[in-house]
């Protein structure tokens, strides 16, 4: 089967077409301002494409009723439109990229792929909140966990380079970012929770807050929605720096701004503390993987958060982990370990298409269980 995949991400929806081994055949990434391309420019890079055998979308939230992927019809649509205020960044964009490319291909069968998926495997104590039982059984408040895709991907990746792993952190790190205990090859625990907005300080997302912050914010005046939208689009770097982009921010601090400064040590102190955490869940770690627009390209960001986890057995080689500063296209798959850690310490380029083809056929060839 001829495989489309979909990922509507917050800077740019990413279209492959993948052939029935998993060969590229075609790629396209349509710019989208907060993962909202502009009117018909989805359907434009659509059109050029040979027609596939099935689509793949990418779908942040799937609740907690789809632990692996499911044909998209109108109910599960409807109940995927009743989750949006759970993924505002994500969510709305990914079910109008389902709608535009139903345009294109509206013959084809089209497959959910949950971020949400991955995670359905975490134990009760790492998925539960302690908070009244009618919210957890009835308003479905839970840790659920997002970036499954990428984290499934880069887990099973590093594997395949250097044979099984037991323990492994993947540090998924772009505009979004999130940590993930695997363990033999199932998530354990993660650093996002109910919705997107938590764990690590992200692009415009602020990560861990103090629950008491929103409510305190309400009662002295400002609006639920003003205060829902100030955290997920106009905090994190975004606010510290003045900046969402990483790279501007790192180009500031070495020109000696000090609010950017602030901003990469706030990032990295997150970074650490779950990094730290997820090896813990597991009782220890045997290789920790950098994924993502940041995590792949930022030798200096590794250096420097690797720096401070020496305790866990990590160390980094400085000339091996330079390798991919200033790549020209995808970034080199590459140990950056120094030879004698004890925790191994890769980079792998993430492959959220793979996953996503994988689970687009197993659905549609073999069926639901």
């Amino acid at each position: 089967m001829r495989i489309l995949t979909v990922n509507a991400g917050s800077s740019s929806v990413k279209i492959r077409l993948l052939g029935p081994a998993d060969e590229l055949l075609a790629v396209r990434d349509v710019p989208a301002d907060r993962g909202r391309p502009e009117p018909g420019a989805l359907e434009a890079a659509l059109s050029g494409l040979d027609e596939p055998d099935a689509v793949a979308h990418r779908v942040v939230h799937g609740g907690s009723h789809h632990p692996g992927p499911v044909r998209l019809d109108p109910a599960v649509l409807a109940e995927l439109e009743g989750l949006v205020d759970l993924a505002p960044l994500h969510q709305a964009p990914t079910l109008a990229a389902v709608r535009a490319t139903g345009l294109v291909c509206p013959d084809v069968p089209a497959v959910a792929c949950f971020d949400t998926a991955f995670h359905a495997t975490m134990p009760d104590h790492a998925a539960t909140y302690a908070v009244p039982k009618r919210w957890r059984s009835e308003l479905g408040v839970r840790r659920y966990g997002f970036h499954g895709l990428a984290h499934e991907w880069a887990s099973r990746r590093l594997c395949e380079l250097i044979g099984p792993v037991q323990r492994i952190v993947v540090a998924h790190l772009g505009s979004g970012a999130s940590v993930c205990a695997v363990y033999d090859g199932r998530s354990v625990d993660t650093s996002m929770g109910f919705t997107p907005a938590s764990g690590l300080v992200m692009g415009t997302r602020c990560g861990e807050l103090d629950p008491a912050v929103p409510a305190w914010l309400v009662r002295h005046g400002l609006g639920v929605t003003e205060v829902q939208d100030a955290l997920s689009e106009h905090s994190g770097l975004l606010a510290l720096a003045g900046s969402a982009d990483m790279r501007q921010v790192l180009d500031r601090e070495r020109a000696g701004d000090r609010d950017a400064s602030l901003a990469v040590r706030v990032w990295l102190h997150r970074l650490r503390a779950e990094i730290s955490a997820m090896a813990a869940a597991m009782g220890g770690l045997d290789a920790v993987v950098f994924s993502g627009g940041v995590g792949e390209r930022a030798a200096v960001l590794r250096h420097r958060a690797v720096d401070g986890l020496g305790f866990l057995g990590l160390e980094l080689d400085p000339i091996t982990n330079e390798l991919t500063d200033g790549c020209v296209g995808t970034p080199p798959e590459v140990d950056v370990s120094a030879p004698a850690a004890r925790v191994r310490t890769w980079v792998v380029h993430t492959r959220e298409d793979l996953v996503m083809a994988h689970q687009a056929r197993e659905l549609l060839e073999v069926g639901p269980d």
